[in-house]
C-alpha cells in the first residue's frame, strides 16, 4: 500500500512548544479509536501537532532516491523445482550481501489473491469508524487489532500518518472468526499462499548459506507471522508528515505487498 513521503514547511517536530500537550492531544486522539481516517473524514484541513515531522527528516526522505543506474534485484522463481534452482540460490545469495532486499516475480501468488487482499483491507479502514472500533487496540497480546501510527504514536517522535490492522498467526495458527469481516476470506487466502511463499523462501535462504534446504525451517525462526496491513488516507498537509518513518523490521523476513501507487522505499 503506499506509503506519503514529502517536503516541509518549517514548523515544530512532534508538537515540541513549552505550551503544547502533546500527551493530552494524543490520548483524545487515541480514545476516539478511529484513527488517521477519523479525521479524514470529519474535514480536518490542519493536521494535529504530534504528526509533524522535522523539516530535516522531510528533506531527506524526499531526496533519499537512488541514482537511476541502480535496480532492485529482480529475481525470477519460474523453474524452481527443476534447472533452475541452482541459479536462483546465486540470485538469492547476491542480492542479500548487496542489497539485503529483492523483488519475487513468477512466485505463484495469484493476482486474485493480491488484489483481494489489498481490496479487501481498503474496505476494512473505509468502512464507518463505530464499525471497527472495538478493534482498536495498542494491545499487542491481542491477536487481531486495529490502530494508528504504531508506536511512534506514543513516543517522543513525530507520529506516521496511517492506520493499521495487525493479525498475529502463532505456530500458522488464528481462529478464522476473529478476522475483519470484511477482509476475512481474503486473508485467509493471503496468509496460505503466505506460508507455502515462507517454506520455499526458507529453502532458497538456507541453501544460499550453504545449508541443508530444512535447516532454517528446523530452527522454527519462521513458524508465526504477523499480518500488518497499513492504510495512508489523503493528508490535508503532506508536506508535514510521513506516512513510515525510516525504520527496521523486527522479524526474520519480511514478504511486502504494495499497491500500484507505490511511494515506498528501501
Amino acid at each position: 500500500m503506499e506509503e506519503v513521503v514529502c517536503m516541509s514547511r518549517d514548523r515544530e517536530e512532534g508538537g515540541s512548544g513549552t505550551d503544547y500537550d502533546r500527551a493530552k492531544e494524543v490520548k483524545e486522539f487515541d480514545e476516539r479509536k478511529g484513527g488517521v481516517k477519523q479525521l479524514v473524514d470529519s474535514g480536518v484541513v490542519k493536521i494535529p501537532r504530534f504528526f509533524i515531522h522535522s523539516p530535516e527528516k522531510l528533506q531527506k526522505a524526499s531526496t533519499s532516491t537512488s541514482p537511476k543506474s541502480l535496480h532492485l534485484p529482480v529475481i525470477d522463481f519460474q523453474g524452481i523445482e527443476s534447472g533452475r534452482r541452482v541459479e536462483i540460490v546465486d540470485q538469492i545469495r547476491k542480492a542479500l550481501e548487496t542489497w539485503g532486499f529483492f523483488q519475487m516475480v513468477n512466485h505463484g501468488i495469484p493476482i486474485t489473491v493480491m488484489n483481494g487482499l489489498l481490496q479487501g483491507i481498503r474496505r476494512f479502514h473505509e468502512q464507518p469508524t463505530e464499525a471497527k472500533m472495538e478493534l482498536y487496540s495498542r494491545d499487542p497480546k491481542q491477536k487481531v487489532r486495529f490502530y494508528s501510527s504504531g508506536l511512534t504514536l506514543r513516543s517522543s517522535e513525530a507520529a506516521n500518518w496511517r492506520d493499521t490492522v495487525a493479525c498475529d498467526f502463532i505456530d500458522d495458527i488464528l481462529d478464522s472468526q476473529g478476522l475483519p469481516l470484511l477482509c476475512r476470506k481474503e486473508m485467509e487466502e493471503y496468509i496460505k499462499c503466505m506460508i507455502k511463499l515462507r517454506e520455499t523462501v526458507s529453502e532458497l535462504l538456507s541453501e544460499a548459506l550453504g545449508l541443508s534446504s530444512d535447516c532454517l525451517a528446523h530452527t522454527e525462526c519462521m513458524k508465526s507471522e504477523v499480518l500488518v496491513c497499513h492504510y495512508y488516507p489523503v493528508c490535508p498537509e503532506p508536506d508535514l508528515t510521513l506516512g513510515t518513518s525510516k525504520h527496521s523490521d523486527p522479524s526474520f523476513l519480511t514478504i511486502l505487498l504494495q499497491d500500484n501507487i507505490g511511494g515506498l522505499q528501501v
